[in-house]
């Protein structure tokens, strides 16, 4: 497929490189020669230095043979003018945009999205991405990660190994005796800062992070299961009133029933401004590095703190500090930079999430083709837990698993047939219109595009 990217930034540069690494034909577009030479030296893609919105640079870049622009400039205007061009001049099939700003995403105006006026197919919000991400690893305590799949029938969980679970260093197969009734399927594990997929006879270890499938409705059993019995926090302190920490104390309130959420905002404007849109949070207006201020904010009760400002060390120090003055608690910080993810456990900080990957991962369900659904990108895109829909043209249909040639780095983790999760073995047989949910290595996907793919995007 050929794609137009627009925008170098750390989005832009992440998704080119998942995307040229799957075979497809990448051009990226960006005002700034540093950013393009960075993506130029470092990638097979084509970078162009330019202007976006001028359709001598769009057609440059090769518009007119292009399938698919995404658009994740810096400006919001720019994404949606970018747009605008594409579909007007180019026809462009599809057309993604990051917008930001809160004023354009009101659901008021949605119909501001179509194509008699604004033609973009897909929005994707970084802030209400990382909000949802975040609320979804509250709603599970003991995982790093929880992901819903399959209108949320499934999860993807990410648990680590630690020296109290129960189950470690027990081999898979005696597992599913141990455990027969439980509907859930250990996919890989990352091990010594690789991943590996796991067989019957290998065994969880300490220190691992384990990837695997769930029934939804079986999710604390087997958090109970690893070893954690977390409960649900009510308590929460959330560090940063930006778009960030707005949306997930907006969820929590909704969601979370007798959740005392506090919130810390250093700009008194903002702070005004946010106590105005919350109906039970209670905002404090200071600087959460200060401790008299966490003392105020009864940091010494947070089960749970969540450091959400635009600025990685701020978010990191802030979680250190929480760990020094409250007791023990959960702490999660957002950080852009990926190479502060070092310091996290010598830090004692439960979970690192970075908004980057999260982004990546919204636009990336847009890119596959056919009858793929929800998608979700591990490892720095490396691996991508995948969800598609079975129709009556593909090869896999009344095939056994152990028949049907998937390549050697997928595993299957669970099917939903009539509404059903069903945890398959070797001879089970795929069925029209089973949905799927499995892991995949980035260079197989293409291989998994054309067993699940009935039209070209």
């Amino acid at each position: 497929m050929n794609i137009i990217i627009c925008g170098a930034g750390k989005v832009g540069f992440s998704i080119s490189k998942q995307l040229s690494a799957q075979g497809h034909s990448i051009t990226v577009i960006d005002q700034s020669k540093e950013d393009i030479k960075k993506i130029n030296d470092s990638q097979d893609v084509k970078g162009i230095v330019g202007r976006a919105t001028f359709p001598s640079v769009l057609e440059n870049a090769g518009a007119e043979k292009t399938d698919m622009i995404i658009a994740v400039t810096r400006n919001d205007e720019t994404n949606m003018i970018i747009c605008q061009l594409a579909s007007s001049l180019f026809n462009i099939q599809k057309k993604i945009a990051r917008i930001r700003s809160k004023e354009f995403l009101d659901g008021k105006w949605s119909k501001l999205y179509n194509k008699s006026n604004i033609p973009i197919d897909v929005i994707i919000s970084p802030e209400m991405e990382v909000a949802k991400s975040l609320f979804r690893r509250l709603e599970a305590p003991g995982a790093l990660d929880n992901v819903p799949f399959a209108n949320n029938k499934v999860k993807m969980l990410e648990i680590s190994i630690e020296k109290n679970c129960p189950i470690k260093n027990t081999p898979l197969k005696d597992l599913t005796k141990k455990f027969p009734d439980f509907k859930a399927n250990i996919l890989g594990a990352v091990r010594k800062d690789k991943f590996i997929f796991l067989k019957k006879n290998d065994k969880m270890m300490e220190g691992d992070n384990v990837y695997l499938v769930v029934s939804s409705d079986q999710l604390n059993a087997i958090l109970k299961a690893f070893g954690h019995e977390e409960k649900v926090a009510n308590k929460i302190l959330i560090i940063g009133g930006g778009n960030i920490g707005l949306n997930v104390a907006k969820q929590l309130e909704t969601e979370f029933d007798g959740a005392r959420i506090k919130i810390v905002e250093k700009n008194k404007e903002r702070a005004e401004e946010i106590a105005t849109e919350l109906s039970s949070s209670i905002v404090i207006n200071g600087d959460a590095l200060d401790e008299e201020i966490l003392k105020e904010a009864n940091i010494e009760e947070a089960e749970t703190v969540l450091a959400l400002t635009n600025d990685d060390e701020n978010n990191i120090m802030a979680c250190v500090l929480a760990e020094k003055i409250g007791l023990q608690k959960r702490t999660i910080a957002i950080v852009n930079k990926s190479n502060y993810s070092l310091l996290q456990k010598s830090l004692n900080i439960d979970d690192l999430v970075d908004p980057r990957m999260t982004t990546v991962s919204r636009i990336m369900e847009h890119v596959h083709k056919g009858t793929i659904g929800s998608v979700y990108s591990l490892l720095d895109g490396k691996y991508e837990c995948i969800e598609a829909k079975i129709l009556d043209k593909s090869d896999l249909v009344h095939k056994k698993i152990k028949d049907s040639n998937l390549p050697d780095e997928i595993r299957i983790g669970a099917i939903v047939r009539n509404e059903k999760v069903i945890i398959p073995k070797s001879d089970f047989i795929f069925e029209k219109n089973d949905l799927v949910v499995f892991l995949a290595k980035r260079e197989q996907l293409q291989e998994v595009e054309s067993i699940f793919t009935i039209s070209s995007i």
